[in-house]
């Protein structure tokens, strides 16, 4: 059992309930070990997780885990600006089409991961294109959206109010200040993961994030080269770390902090969680 869900059950919280609203599953480095990953995720009391897509070819995997391990895993479903790159017309057409046809799939919860990045610059004019066909697509079907903003914060909140979007994830967001304010006065969501644990400008930004704006993440497969979780890759089990970390950033107890996130996820994802098995 994890040591975080264990010190949690001595400490007299029964059940925290975990959630990972931004990870990977359908990522290649996961595919032969995937059951493995689930199984370790209930292990730790993680109730919920969102396998976000990159492209097409994640879309559609994501999708298919969602129906393998129904009521545990959800999808979302888009294109990330690194694939821009290699995008064809016809794949977002198609990527498109199939989010599209998902509208009445309660595994799909949300459009992700998509939004704009500062290392990726010779396609910025075509990140733009993709990412306002993302958000116009998250218009018509009224599902939330889950945001890349690596190094264009500012420019990604300053576009993301004219469009009529229900809720809004950043996620692994690392500021700057003036933006993250402005997030958090326009109602938008902000999720963090394992590097709330050793990272201080990580950590600064989940003080500065209200707990009712606060969910947790992943963003596995990530490889690690920092204590305590150097050499090794990240998974939805790291969740009750992460959460310990919150707990003691926001000066309260990790039962509070599971609570509260999950019943944060409930409202973005409009889900109602199990309890852990």
């Amino acid at each position: 059992m994890n040591a975080a869900v264990d010190q949690a059950r001595m400490n007299g919280e029964i059940f925290p309930r975990f959630v990972d609203a931004h990870v990977h599953l359908s990522d290649k480095e996961y595919a032969e070990c995937i059951d493995k990953i689930i199984q370790e995720a209930r292990m730790a009391n993680v109730v919920a997780l969102v396998s976000n897509s990159v492209d097409l070819e994640t879309s559609i995997k994501s999708l298919e885990l969602a129906e393998k391990y129904a009521g545990l895993v959800y999808a979302a479903l888009g294109i990330q600006p690194g694939s821009v790159e290699h995008l064809a017309e016809e794949e977002l057409e198609r990527t498109l089409n199939l989010i599209s046809k998902q509208k009445m799939n309660k595994a799909m919860v949300a459009i992700g991961e998509i939004g704009l990045d500062s290392n990726h610059m010779s396609t910025w004019h075509d990140q733009l294109r993709v990412f306002d066909e993302m958000l116009h697509c998250a218009e018509r079907m009224r599902l939330p959206v889950i945001v890349h903003s690596r190094g264009t914060a500012e420019q990604v909140i300053d576009r993301l109010p004219s469009y009529n979007l229900v809720r809004v994830l950043l996620h692994f967001f690392t500021g700057p200040a003036d933006a993250l304010s402005k997030a958090i006065e326009n109602g938008y969501y902000v999720s963090e993961g394992p590097a709330a644990v050793y990272s201080e400008s990580i950590r600064k930004v989940v003080r500065e994030v209200p707990i009712t704006n606060l969910l947790t993440e992943t963003d596995g497969p990530v490889h690690f080269y920092k204590p305590p979780f150097k050499g090794k890759r990240t998974t939805p089990a790291f969740i009750p770390e992460v959460v310990r970390a919150i707990a003691k950033i926001k000066e309260t107890d990790v039962q509070s902090v599971a609570d509260k996130i999950a019943s944060n996820f409930e409202q973005f994802f409009t889900l109602k969680l199990s309890m852990p098995r």
